[in-house]
């Protein structure tokens, strides 16, 4: 018999090397399953994020990524002065773009969309070409990912040189999601002399896009900013067109399935004489001498047409062409003559002695005077203080040899004392032994010649200007309105404050016979085929119901300032002028009475049959020495030069 060991004999011997291989085994394969399940997880959970959470969008982009719509921007319409001569081009110009949607290796698994390998050589790329660091297109191309729209190409770089966009372009079959596409640049051939009337367009920025992208306008698009293309903005644009497009998967165009053609935008013509706008300037900046801004305004006083408008300083609208030059715009920003203001609308003066026009017509209209009423002016006017008895304060007059005047000698020889009557009459002994306007009245006629609201001129940026009264002041200042308020008042000082325009259209509404215009640069529109289009517009805000003889009155007065008073500076050759001239006060007291001083002239011409309204404003100078003597060059231009040069028979 055999010797028993107690163990089967088939049985291995645990501690033997064969177990131990085995167990080893059996572990490995139970990890690879474990492994093997984990994976199968995690791919099961992102498929689920896929196609449940994130189905919709994900199905939206690969449907996108075979059809697209895409947007086909309009010509915009070009512009012209009133003889024809073209104002502004279209210019292509290449320029760098992406589409983010088209951009690999982007990850949108996190809560923010990352850059990966490919994407971030496609920046490098692009930054090598264009100059624009690669940081900056990886943020650009990042945020354009997760916007709500990742197709629309986002521009990169502007203004490519020709040699850069075509080595670009050989690039793209390894660039997917770069694009070299041909913007329209908008270049303006008289960029600064006509910068206030033209304006400019740039960019739509994120807060425009959000309002504008019902009315089809592209992230990125162009837009008038200023001027003339900001008010007609709806005109030249036109309408978008809209192209169907199949693509592959790097968003390359393989056909083209549907095309509904842009509609051109409308071609402006302005009121505005480029040989006569250029003159005005060239005489404007001789005689502004010192000041850091002046405007001068040629009207037509039947039609509201503006023939000519300078605001000096001027800027180059073309810097907005394109690529900004943030120096530039810096400087144009920090100048303190603002140069992007149209000083003309946008900025408001005391008129001075201009605003006898207004203070007298209401004087003849409320039967305060007449042609005939005499006024004696020693130099000056003492009034007793309302509140010291015995106390008397001065109002002085230009001049002290004035003497006793008529209505026609008070405005010919812009007596201030002549004028503080009109407006606030005079007190002695404590009663008025002449009768005023008053503040109200005064204030009255002023708003209805269209002072203290914008003239409604179809340019941006206009200012109302003020016209003051006593429930103005008490608001303001919380002080009673006094006399010599009104005094002030009639004179064009004190708190009244007014645009060169709306000047311009008081002196405007006399030469007519009491119709206050609205002025308008934009004389006609016509269609790219030269066609007109009917423009339909009011050109007369309110008849002022002025009495003809009391017009009649006025015009003769601003005939003999002209002719042999105060601005006798004005005169022309050949052609009868009809005028005022004004010298405002402003700022702070230099010394004892004396001030800095606005100069101003307001005119109109011929007399016999008014064809022209004429202002001249200078931030620093004086009516009679340097704003009349640069509108009698204005005027002389217009008459015996302009029209005889065009063959004018009028």
């Amino acid at each position: 018999m055999g010797f028993q060991t107690g163990r089967k004999p088939w049985t291995s011997d645990p501690m033997s090397p064969e177990g131990d291989e085995r167990r080893a085994v059996r572990e490995k394969i139970f990890y690879f399953a474990l492994l093997v399940i984990l994976l199968f997880g995690i791919l099961t959970i992102q498929l689920a994020r896929l196609q449940l959470v994130n189905g919709d969008k994900y199905s939206a982009r690969s449907e996108t990524n075979r059809l697209r719509q895409e947007a086909i921007l309009p010509t915009r319409g070009l512009i012209y002065d009133s003889t024809g001569q073209p104002l502004v081009e279209n210019r292509a110009a290449f320029a760098a773009a992406v589409v983010a949607a088209d951009i690999p290796e982007i990850d949108y698994s996190g809560e923010a969309n990352v850059c990966r390998a490919k994407c971030l050589d496609i920046t490098i790329t692009l930054q090598n070409f264009t100059g624009v660091p690669a940081g900056e297109v990886e943020a650009t191309i990042l945020e354009r990912s997760e916007s709500n729209d990742p197709f629309t190409p986002v521009v990169i770089k502007e203004n490519l040189s020709s040699e850069t966009a075509f080595a670009l372009r050989e690039k793209l079959a390894v660039l997917p999601g770069v694009r070299v596409i041909v913007e329209p640049v908008r270049e303006y051939r008289e960029s600064v002399l006509l910068s206030h009337i033209l304006g400019f367009v740039g960019p739509v920025d994120e807060e425009e896009f959000g309002r504008l992208e019902a009315a089809g306008y592209q992230f990125d698009d162009r837009i008038g900013k200023a001027g003339v293309e900001y008010a007609y903005e709806s005109i030249l644009r036109g309408s978008a067109g809209t192209r169907f497009v199949e693509t592959d998967a790097s968003g390359r165009e393989i056909q083209v399935l549907q095309e509904n053609p842009a509609q051109a935008g409308l071609n402006v013509v302005l009121s505005i004489d480029l040989d006569l706008q250029r003159q005005v300037e060239e005489y404007l900046r001789q005689g502004m001498g010192e000041s850091q801004n002046a405007s001068a305004i040629v009207i037509d006083v039947k039609t509201g047409d503006l023939l000519a408008m300078v605001s000096l300083p001027n800027y180059d609208s073309n810097i907005f062409s394109g690529e900004i030059d943030d120096d530039a715009l810096q400087g144009l920003i920090d100048d303190p003559a603002k140069p992007m203001l149209n000083h003309a609308i946008g900025e408001q003066y005391p008129p001075g002695s201009t605003f006898k026009q207004v203070t007298g017509l209401a004087a003849l209209q409320e039967g305060v005077a007449n042609a005939g009423t005499e006024i004696f002016s020693p130099g000056y006017l003492d009034v007793e203080n309302e509140f010291i008895p015995g106390k008397f304060d001065r109002f002085v007059d230009w001049r002290s040899d004035l003497g006793t005047m008529n209505f026609y000698r008070g405005l010919a020889m812009s007596s201030d004392v002549y004028f503080y009557y009109l407006a606030g009459g005079y007190i002695e002994d404590g009663k008025f032994t002449f009768q005023g306007l008053g503040e109200e009245r005064l204030a009255g006629w002023s708003r209805r010649f269209g002072l203290g609201e914008p003239t409604g001129i179809d340019l941006p940026g206009e200012t109302g200007g003020l016209v003051p009264d006593g429930a103005w002041k008490e608001e303001t200042f919380g002080e009673g309105w006094l006399l010599g308020d009104t005094y002030n008042f009639g004179i064009g000082q004190g708190y009244v404050a007014t645009t060169p325009l709306q000047m311009l259209l008081v002196t405007a509404a006399i030469a007519n016979g009491g119709e206050l215009l609205i002025p308008h640069v934009v004389k006609e529109l016509s269609d790219a085929n030269g066609a007109p289009v009917p423009l339909r517009r009011q050109t007369v805000k309110r008849n002022l119901n002025i009495d003809p003889h009391n017009i009649d009155i006025m015009q003769e007065a601003m005939r003999q300032s002209v002719d042999d008073g105060a601005a006798f500076t004005a005169a022309v050759s050949n052609v009868v002028v009809a005028g005022k001239t004004g010298t405002a006060e402003f700022g702070p007291e230099i010394s004892p009475n004396v001030y800095k001083e606005h100069g101003w002239f307001t005119g109109f011409a011929p007399f016999n049959d008014p064809e022209i309204a004429v202002v001249v404003f200078m931030e620093i100078g004086n009516g009679q020495g340097t704003a009349a003597p640069t509108a009698s060059k204005i005027i002389d231009y217009y008459f015996n030069q302009l029209n005889v040069a065009q063959g004018d028979t009028r």
